[in-house]
Formats: C-alpha cells, sequence, structure tokens
C-alpha cells in the first residue's frame, strides 16, 4: 500500500490501568500469603486486555506508521507479521495468568476466612465466651453497686465535715487532714482487701454440683477381692471381740482375775475413764511400735492362721461360676446378719412388740430419776460396778448354764424375742389366713346341705385365682387340695415331650389333692393348659436336678406316668422338698388303699 493514500486514523480501545491497579492493592492487604506486589509488573507497561474484562475503557490514538510498516502490516507474510502475532500471544498469556493468580488469591483468602470463622466458632463454644462474659457483666455490676455504696460514705463523711467546719483560720489545716483520712482510708481498705480479700471470697455461696458416680460392672475377680479385703479390714474388730469374749469366758483365769482387780479398783476410785483413755494410748503405742518393725504380738485367745490360697489364673468357667456363688453366699449370709440386727433394734424402739418395749421404757425413766436425784460419782459408781460384775461373773454363768440364762438373763431374753421384719411379715400373713379361716367355716357351715360334713362343704367352695377348684380342673366336688398346699407352690412344668417352645415350659402353680396332682398354669385361656395325674398312674418319682451346673441338689421334681414318654419335672420350686415328701406320703396312702382293697 501506498504512503499516497489517505489511511484514515485507527482507533483501538484499552482497559483503564487505574481500577486494576486498586483492585490490586486492596488484594496485598487482604492477602496472608506470597510475594509483595510490587515484584509483579507495571500494568502501565503491559498490553491491553479483552474489550469483556473492563467496561471503563478510553480511546487511544495510534501514531501513523510509514508506509513500510504499513505494508509490512498489512501483508501477512511480512517480516513484521510473526512479531506482531507472538507480541498478542504474550499480551494474552500475561493478562490471563494474571487475572488467574488475582482469582487464586482471593480463593485463599476467602478460604481461610472460612476456616478462621469455623475455629472461632469452636473457641467460643469451648470456652463458654458466653458465659464468662455473664460473669464479667455481673463482676461489673458488683464493683459499680461497691463503688456507688463508697462514694455514698464518703458523701455522707463529707457531709458530717462540712456540718463540724472548723474556723476559719483552720481551713488550710482541715483540708489538709481530710485529704490525709481519706487517704490512710483507701490504703487501709486496700490492705484489708489484699490480707483478708482471699478468705472473704470463700465464703461466697455457688451453686452445688451433683456429681454422679459412675458404678463398676458386675466381676468375678472384683467380687472375691472386695469380700477379701472386707474380710482382712474386719479382722481387728474381730480378733478385740474374741480378746472381750476370752476375758469374760475366763480363758485364761490369771488374765480375767488380773483384769477383774485392775477394772473394780479403778472403778471404786474413778478412775475408769481414764483407765479407758490410758489402754487407747496403749494401743495406739504398740501399734506405732508395729509400723517401726518391732514384732509384738499379745492375744488372749491365739490366733488360728487361715491358709491363703493364690489366686488362680486359668479357672474353668464351672469355677468361676462357683467361685461367685460361695462369695455371694457369704455376702447374703453377712448382709442377712446386719440386715437382722438393724431390724431388730428398729422395731425395739418403734414398739412393735409393746411388752418389750415397755421394760426398757421403764429403764429408762429409772435411770433418768436417778440421775436428777443422785450424784453422778455415785450413780457412776452403780453402773461400773454392774458393768464389772455383769462382764466377768454374771455373764460366765449363764455362758456355763443354757437353762439358766434362758429364764433370767433379761436382755438376752429381750434380743431374742426381738421380731425382725420378715418374722412380723410371716406372723401377720398366718394371722390373716387363720382369721379368713374362721369366718369361711363360719359363713359357710350354715349354707351346707345336712348330708354332707364340714371337709366336703370346704372342698366345694375351695377356689383358686380363676374359679373354683373342682371346675377349673373338671374333678369331683370332694376333691381339694391338702392343707400343707392350700395356696399351692410356684412351678414351671417342663415337658419334654413337646418341641415347641411355649409348651415346652410353663409357669404355674402345683396342688396336690387326696387322688390327683395337678398343675394350674399361669396364662389367661382354655384348660387344656392344665395337667391333671392321678396319683395311682404314676409310676416313679423322685428329685430332679434341671440345671447340673448350679451347686446343690436342684429345686425339681420328676414324675413318669405311662402316658408320657419322657418324665414330667416340676422345676423352680422353693419348697421342693416339702412338696417331694407331700407328694410321697400321698402316693404312699393311695397305693397302700388299692392294694389293700385288692386284697380284700
Amino acid at each position: 500500500m501506498g504512503a499516497g493514500r489517505g489511511e484514515p486514523e485507527r482507533h483501538v480501545r484499552v482497559k483503564q490501568r487505574t481500577s486494576v491497579l486498586n483492585m490490586l492493592r486492596r488484594l496485598d492487604k487482604i492477602r496472608f500469603r506470597g510475594h509483595k506486589r510490587d515484584d509483579f509488573l507495571d500494568l502501565a507497561e503491559s498490553p491491553n486486555a479483552s474489550d469483556t474484562e473492563c467496561s471503563d475503557e478510553i480511546p487511544l490514538k495510534v501514531p501513523r506508521t510509514s508506509p513500510r510498516d504499513s505494508e509490512e502490516l498489512r501483508d501477512p507474510a511480512g517480516p513484521g507479521t510473526l512479531i506482531m502475532a507472538t507480541g498478542v500471544q504474550d499480551f494474552n498469556r500475561t493478562e490471563f495468568d494474571r487475572l488467574n493468580e488475582i482469582k487464586g488469591h482471593l480463593e485463599i483468602a476467602l478460604l481461610e476466612k472460612h476456616f478462621l470463622q469455623e475455629e472461632l466458632r469452636k473457641l467460643r463454644e469451648e470456652t463458654n465466651a458466653e458465659m464468662l462474659r455473664q460473669e464479667l457483666d455481673r463482676e461489673r455490676q458488683r464493683r459499680m453497686e461497691l463503688e456507688q455504696k463508697v462514694q455514698e460514705v464518703l458523701k455522707a463523711r463529707t457531709e458530717e465535715q462540712m456540718a463540724q467546719q472548723p474556723p476559719k483560720g483552720q481551713a488550710q489545716a482541715s483540708n489538709g487532714a481530710e485529704r490525709r483520712s481519706q487517704g490512710l482510708s483507701s490504703r487501709l481498705q486496700k490492705w484489708f482487701y489484699e490480707r483478708f480479700g482471699e478468705y472473704v471470697e470463700d465464703f461466697r455461696f455457688q451453686p452445688e454440683e451433683n456429681t454422679v458416680e459412675t458404678e463398676e460392672p458386675l466381676s468375678a475377680r472384683r467380687l472375691t477381692e472386695n469380700m477379701r479385703r472386707l474380710k482382712r479390714g474386719a479382722k481387728p474388730v474381730t480378733n478385740f471381740v474374741k480378746n472381750l469374749s476370752a476375758l469374760s469366758d475366763w480363758y485364761s483365769v490369771y488374765t480375767s482375775a488380773i483384769a477383774f482387780t485392775v477394772y473394780m479398783n479403778a472403778v471404786w476410785h474413778g478412775w475408769a475413764i481414764p483407765l479407758f483413755l490410758f489402754l487407747a494410748i496403749l494401743r495406739l503405742s504398740l501399734n506405732y511400735l508395729i509400723a517401726r518393725g518391732w514384732r509384738i504380738q499379745w492375744s488372749i485367745v491365739p490366733e488360728v492362721s487361715e491358709p491363703v490360697e493364690p489366686p488362680k489364673e486359668d479357672l474353668t468357667v464351672s469355677e468361676k461360676f462357683q467361685l461367685v456363688l460361695d462369695v455371694a453366699q457369704k455376702a447374703q449370709n453377712l448382709f442377712g446378719k446386719m440386715a437382722d440386727i438393724l431390724e431388730k433394734i428398729k422395731n425395739l424402739f418403734m414398739w412393735v412388740q409393746p411388752e418389750i418395749t415397755q421394760k426398757l421404757y421403764v429403764a429408762l425413766w429409772a435411770a433418768f430419776l436417778a440421775s436428777c436425784f443422785f450424784p453422778y460419782r455415785l450413780v457412776g459408781l452403780a453402773v461400773g460396778l454392774y458393768a464389772g460384775i455383769k462382764f466377768f461373773l454374771i455373764d460366765f454363768i449363764f455362758k456355763r448354764c443354757p437353762r439358766l440364762r434362758a429364764k433370767y438373763d433379761t436382755p438376752y431374753i429381750i434380743w431374742r424375742s426381738l421380731p425382725t421384719d420378715p418374722q412380723l411379715k410371716e406372723r401377720s400373713s398366718a394371722a390373716v389366713s387363720r382369721r379368713l379361716q374362721t369366718t369361711s367355716s363360719r359363713s359357710y357351715v350354715p349354707s351346707a346341705p345336712a348330708g354332707l360334713g364340714k371337709e366336703e362343704d370346704a372342698g366345694r367352695f375351695h377356689s383358686t385365682k380363676k374359679g373354683n377348684f373342682h371346675e377349673i380342673f373338671n374333678l369331683t366336688e370332694n376333691e381339694r387340695p391338702l392343707a400343707v398346699c392350700e395356696n399351692g407352690w410356684r412351678c414351671c412344668l417342663i415337658n419334654r415331650d413337646r418341641k415347641m417352645p411355649t409348651d415346652y415350659i410353663r409357669n404355674g402353680v402345683l396342688y396336690v389333692t387326696e387322688n390327683y396332682l395337678c398343675f394350674e398354669s399361669s396364662k389367661s385361656g382354655s384348660s387344656k393348659r392344665n395337667k391333671v395325674i392321678k396319683l395311682v398312674d404314676i409310676t416313679d418319682i423322685q428329685k430332679y436336678k434341671v440345671l447340673s451346673v448350679l451347686p446343690g441338689s436342684g429345686m425339681g421334681i420328676a414324675v413318669s406316668t405311662p402316658s408320657t414318654q419322657k418324665p414330667l419335672v416340676f422345676g423352680a420350686m422353693v419348697h421342693r422338698d416339702e412338696a417331694f415328701e407331700t407328694i410321697l406320703s400321698q402316693y404312699i396312702k393311695i397305693t397302700s388303699a388299692a392294694a389293700s382293697g385288692g386284697d380284700s
């Protein structure tokens, strides 16, 4: 193209640099990591961006080129074409890379902001910032109240001082004295708070925290170890009781005689309390010497060393089960004895048996009147002498003569006659049953027909929980349970001929009549679940142990009949021996009566 042609001026639109520079400066402020923005090239020297990336554009006039340059630009095959193309590509690449870098920094900043917000939220939740803020507000409120009170007190003092103003000549001296007094009072308050502020804070009321103790799971090893610890801990107490019993029984005549003489002399001269205190000090001194390594052993009763079995590590399942049962049996007996003692003491003071508590009541009144009218020295002498004679002489005679003790030992008689709670329940249930029997006999005898006796009438009206007895088992009216099993024995019937679980085991009550063995199922429904067995049809009856793993002889009775392939088992029966004796005696009675009738 020639130079003479009139070439119009070409205008291109470029991106304004100021907005991009401002954006980069803002990114420098929010960026956490990376190089400084000064390291990047100045955008004033960089090529333009595309028209779509920025809306703020200004026209920029391109200077005129020479004809040769214009021809080179127009001619795609010219030598300047490649240079221009590479420049455009570099321009596009650098601008795109910078935008991507800016975008990456923005994403990093947003992510770090999100993570910091999450950490701040977690820290607020963990440190209970709200509770601390509330506590801080309460402390501020308290401080403001204290400051207000201090100001009121100071104001009241200033008013009093103003009311008692000195003459004008002494005004300056009084102002200096007031300032010194205020400084002294502030220093005194500060000293008092530093000295006693900690103790005052200890008396601040705080809400009580309810702590729940975690219970340990049941463990055979832990249970046996606790029982051994209890036995070791109670050994000093049991040894002391044994020694006292040996003194009372005159196990060692010389020791008991010396103890009796020393005790009676101490009581006579009023030294009983110093004697007991001296014995306590002597015991602690001996314990100190024993703790220091001295071998001091003194006991009236010789100690019997029990063989200590080393704990076995490899125990079988049955041995572990037997060990747990032994420990449970010991714990049961120990808790039973402790419960008996506590229940007897409670029943003594609660007038459960008025004739026993009345003796204690009279004795307490007599002791009260004696303490009111007689001097304490005389009362203490009488009580001490009686205790010594009772412990050393009277108890020795009573232990050697049991019949004499049963007649004249009042404390022993009272203690033996005091009932426990289970004994009271048994007595009340027995009294209620006797009362029901008497009322039923009185109400049923007049309404009975003339031809029936009392036993037949009582059998007719005997009923179970579900109805009349003879209607439940489809028996005659004269069939009724024996007196020993009037309420029946609770048990479970195990029928091995059945395969279904519902028919295999049934819970219920077992009755014995004169001719039948009746089992009433506890499940409601038809009478098909009940079982009636004739005593004459029984071929074998014996005690049975359902689970061979459990110790003891078992709690079941096995009954064989011709109609069953396997014997019926009545298991889980608490009164198994009583039921077995009743069934066996009634069976022998029926079979002997049948044999005698056949012979005749």
